[in-house]
């Protein structure tokens, strides 16, 4: 039951934030979108800045398993990274509050410490894949926050901004963004 109403406040933050930014996300209308009393989030998170950090790691981790869950590991670098890509570009269309909540968090002040949050995450499938050496080798040498820009935000924009493409138009996309950096 207590694990039920943690995820129950890590949803509800990702909702209301996906919807009306984290203006928009007080603890208490966290807590009331919960269906939980305030002081039982506050139980969970000792603040708002938990349940983001806490919301933002859940939902890369939920986002890592996807992108490598059919993954074929033997193909090529390039085909791989476009496999990885096009995996989590479905899993945020089908889920657009979390590419949402995702791009929200993109562009606030909670960015660097999420970013801190999901790559100290030694178990993330999708860091696996890309810091395997075949891919590493070939990426640029920019820094990691680059990296992401070019390579996984226009998914993320493009998901959560619900823009309707066909499987070719997201194939030259994907491709599009290996070539930038690689």
């Amino acid at each position: 039951m207590a694990t039920d109403r943690a995820v129950a406040v890590r949803t509800a933050l990702r909702t209301l934030v996906a919807r009306n930014g984290f203006h928009g996300a007080s603890m208490s209308a966290v807590a009331r979108e919960a269906g939980v009393a305030t002081g039982t989030a506050y139980t969970y998170y000792a603040s708002k800045d938990d349940v983001v950090l806490a919301a933002y790691t859940e939902t890369k981790a939920e986002l890592g398993e996807a992108a490598v869950a059919k993954l074929d590991e033997a193909l090529p670098p390039e085909q791989r990274f476009r496999a990885l890509w096009l995996a989590c570009y479905r899993h945020l269309k089908a889920n657009p509050t979390h590419a949402q909540f995702l791009l929200q968090v993109e562009h606030s002040p909670y960015r660097g410490p999420a970013h801190e949050a999901a790559l100290s995450n030694p178990d993330d499938p999708f860091l696996a894949q890309v810091t395997q050496p075949d891919i590493a080798a070939r990426l640029r040498p920019f820094p990691v926050d680059v990296l992401y820009e070019l390579a996984l935000s226009p998914a993320i924009r493009l998901a959560a901004n619900g823009i309707e493409l066909t499987q070719s138009q997201l194939d030259e996309i994907a491709d599009a963004c290996w070539r930038a950096v690689s």
